[in-house]
C-alpha cells in the first residue's frame, strides 16, 4: 500500500492538498491522486458524498457498483474506508489496468474491475446495496430513461449516489454566460443545477431523492486542483487540460461553476 500512503518525499504536494475537510482523503498520497486523475479530485467529491449515503448504506461487506471509475481511485477508497465489496465498471479504462492499481493498493480481494458501458451493464436485477459515481453521471443521466433502468440493479431501499460538476443555476436561452462564452464548450450543457437534478430524479418515480445540494465554495476546491495537476503532472494532455479547467473556473469566480450531490433511494 505504499503507493497510495503519503511519505516525507511529498510533503509540500500533501500539504497543499490537505483540507481539513477532507480527512480520509488526506491519508492518500498527493502524488498517487494526480497521477490518476481523470478530471476534479474524486476523492475529496467521493468523501463529500459518502455521508450522504449514509453508513447504514456503506457497512461492512455491502456491494457497491462504482459506475464510470476511471482510474479506480474512487474503487479503492470505498473498499479500504468502509470495507465494502466494490464493482469498479468504466469504458474508457481497461480492467487488466485497473486490477494493477487494485492490487498495489491492497484491496484485490474487494475490488473487481469490469469494462462495461452505461446503457449496456451486465448485471442482474437487485444486485447491489448501493450505486455511486463521481465525476461521471453527467455523460449519460440527464436521459430521462436512464435512472429506472440503472435502479433495477438496486435492491429495493438501497441507494445511488452522484457527485457532477454541476452550474449554481440553469441558463436561460442557448448561450452560456458572457464571461464564461471564451472557454464554453457544448458538452458543457450537459451540467444542470441541484433543483434540475432533484426535479429530474424526481419524475423518473425510480427513487426518493435524499439530497440535491451544491458544494460550498467546491470552485476554489477545483481551481486548487486543477493548478495542482497542471503544476505536477508527468502527462502534457492532463497538463493542458487542467491549465484550461483552471482559466475557466478562474474566470468564473462560482458564480456559475461548481459541484452538486444527488441520493436517492430506491423506491
Amino acid at each position: 500500500m505504499s503507493d497510495i500512503t503519503p511519505n516525507t518525499s511529498h510533503d509540500d504536494l500533501a500539504s497543499r492538498l490537505s483540507l481539513p475537510h477532507y480527512p480520509r482523503s488526506s491519508a492518500y498520497d498527493a502524488r498517487w491522486a494526480i497521477d490518476n486523475q481523470m478530471g476534479p479530485h474524486a476523492l475529496w467529491l467521493l468523501e463529500w458524498l459518502a455521508p450522504a449515503l449514509g453508513l447504514d448504506t456503506l457497512r461492512p461487506g455491502a456491494r457497491v457498483l462504482d459506475l464510470g471509475c476511471g482510474r479506480a481511485m474512487t474503487a479503492v477508497f470505498l473498499a479500504r474506508e468502509y470495507d465494502v465489496q466494490v464493482t469498479a465498471a468504466d469504458l474508457w479504462i481497461k480492467p487488466d489496468e485497473n486490477a494493477v492499481r487494485i492490487a498495489e493498493a491492497g484491496v484485490a480481494d474487494r475490488v473487481q474491475p469490469v469494462l462495461a458501458e452505461a446503457h449496456d451493464l451486465p448485471f442482474g436485477a437487485e444486485t447491489f446495496d448501493a450505486v455511486v459515481s463521481v465525476d461521471a453521471y453527467q455523460y449519460f443521466g440527464t436521459d430521462d430513461l436512464y435512472l429506472p433502468t440503472l435502479t433495477r440493479l438496486l435492491k429495493p431501499g438501497g441507494r445511488i449516489g452522484v457527485v457532477v460538476p454541476s452550474l449554481s443555476e440553469e441558463i436561460e436561452g442557448s448561450e452560456p454566460p458572457e464571461h464564461l462564452r471564451p472557454f464554453w464548450e457544448p458538452a458543457f450543457w450537459c451540467f444542470h443545477s441541484p433543483a434540475w437534478w432533484r426535479r429530474h430524479w424526481t419524475r423518473s418515480g425510480a427513487v426518493d431523492v435524499l439530497a440535491a445540494d451544491w458544494l460550498e465554495d467546491g470552485w476554489r476546491e477545483w481551481l486548487l486542483w486543477s493548478e495542482t495537476v497542471a503544476e505536477h503532472h508527468p502527462d502534457e494532455f492532463h497538463v493542458r487540460m487542467s491549465r484550461e479547467n483552471a482559466r475557466l473556473v478562474r474566470a468564473d469566480q462560482g458564480r456559475t461553476l461548481g459541484f452538486t450531490r444527488v441520493v436517492g433511494r430506491r423506491r
